[in-house]
């Protein structure tokens, strides 16, 4: 079964989100797979990605990002029904794209990636624009490998 995602619109409308201040890194993310992929959750479900942002409700931990990623690998690929052997693959999913921002980037800690930048000047949003993008092209690029294969 082959199924397009536009990846370049998910990762253009996961920055644009970001840049415009409508969603913080994990909420464009899972807004912008959702919409693309026509995901049969309502936009409520970008509630549940509102923690994440600046690592982990601002405690500098894991990168929002990431975490963003990680919930739009789950709403294609989680489980629904207790004990369904589905939760394996997704934690494999997010495990790979988990490992490839840290060889990347080398570290998942938002305080790390941040560090000597001020929040919420120039050149802080545009590493965290830049980082909502890619982690929206790669969480892209993984969901579509996985539904066309």
């Amino acid at each position: 079964m082959l199924i397009r995602i536009d990846v370049e619109k998910i990762r253009k409308d996961a920055e644009t989100y970001y840049r415009e201040g409508d969603y913080y890194c994990s909420e464009a993310i899972v807004k912008s797979i959702k919409d693309e992929l026509r995901l049969e959750f309502p936009d409520s479900v970008i509630s549940l990605a509102c923690g994440f942002p600046v690592g982990m409700g601002g405690s500098g931990c894991t990168c929002g990002a990431v975490a963003g990623g990680i919930m739009a690998i789950g709403m294609v690929f989680g489980r629904q029904e207790p004990k369904d052997s589905k939760v394996t693959k997704a934690m494999q999913l997010a495990k790979e794209l988990h490992d490839g921002f840290q060889r990347r980037h080398s570290c998942l800690c938002c305080r790390v990636l941040t560090h000597g930048m001020e929040l919420g000047t120039p050149v802080h949003m545009e590493q965290c624009i830049s980082f909502t993008g890619e982690v929206a092209e790669e969480t892209a690029k993984i969901i579509m490998r996985e539904i066309s294969a």
